[in-house]
């Protein structure tokens, strides 16, 4: 099932599904008589593309998802956990562990650790699976929390969490009715606190890695198709999949 939601949800990302789109769209063309219909395919695939690569598209549905939440500033209270949420990495013993991890977890694993030093005594959670590899993911930013200062002892793993909804499971089991900080992208925060708030935890949220920026001035990086921009439109998309995957196992469960 997990396999099948990641294929699923890959080709329903917006570069796949507009190449798929004018794949189609040549295909009609080259090899049926509905040549005109195919060029309107081909048509609607790219300008769905240069829509999706434009600034004023991307931010306009990317900033409100972004900031809902503000950034972590501190608690008067104690804090006993910080949890970050894993992304990927890959393992290749040429470049530095630093380099291993992807920009999203690198930028995760930094907010937490830069939160953790505010509140000695407390335990950083990392999460996340092997992905493939041989290594978990959670060990894999373990290493680099190690190499930058933190001690081994203040590190908990949770290596085998698959998804958002499985790592709040494993955290329920032992933070309980400690406080926890939870740490993800800005785009991911309100769909991870669902899932903690289902499983009974009340976590105080801390977004990183914000993509959505205001003022951009220059025009030509304003008003010109960017990957960027693309990748903006993509966690978007990927989010909205990720809502309406959970409701639709809300709903079933519920019958």
């Amino acid at each position: 099932m997990f396999e099948a939601k990641k294929i699923i949800s890959s080709l329903l990302m917006p570069l796949p599904a507009l190449l798929i789109l004018g794949f189609i769209g040549l295909a009609l063309i080259m090899f049926t008589r509905r040549r005109r219909f195919g060029c309107m395919v081909i048509f609607t695939a790219l300008a769905g593309l240069f829509s999706v690569s434009y600034y004023p598209v991307s931010s306009s549905l990317l900033m409100p998802m972004e900031r809902q939440h503000t950034s972590f500033t501190g608690s008067a209270d104690s804090i006993d956990y910080i949890m970050v949420l894993g992304h990927s990495h890959v393992v290749d013993n040429s470049i530095s562990p630093v380099s291993e991890l992807s920009r999203t977890a690198l930028m995760r694993l930094a907010e937490g650790i830069s939160i953790h030093r505010l509140y000695p005594g407390s335990k950083l959670i990392l999460s996340g699976y092997s992905g493939g590899t041989d290594t978990s993911h959670a060990r894999m930013m373990a290493k680099v929390a190690i190499a930058l200062g933190v001690s081994k002892s203040d590190i908990v793993l949770l290596e085998s969490a698959q998804d958002t909804a499985e790592e709040a499971q494993q955290a329920a089991g032992f933070v309980r009715q400690k406080s926890l900080v939870l740490v993800t992208s800005a785009s991911h925060m309100q769909r991870s606190l669902i899932e903690f708030e289902r499983v009974g935890l009340d976590p105080i949220p801390a977004p990183t890695n914000f993509m959505a920026q205001r003022d951009i001035e220059q025009p030509w990086s304003k008003y010109t198709p960017r990957a960027s921009y693309l990748e903006q439109t993509e966690l978007y998309w990927h989010e909205k999949l990720g809502q309406w995957w959970h409701w639709m196992k809300e709903t079933v469960s519920n019958q």
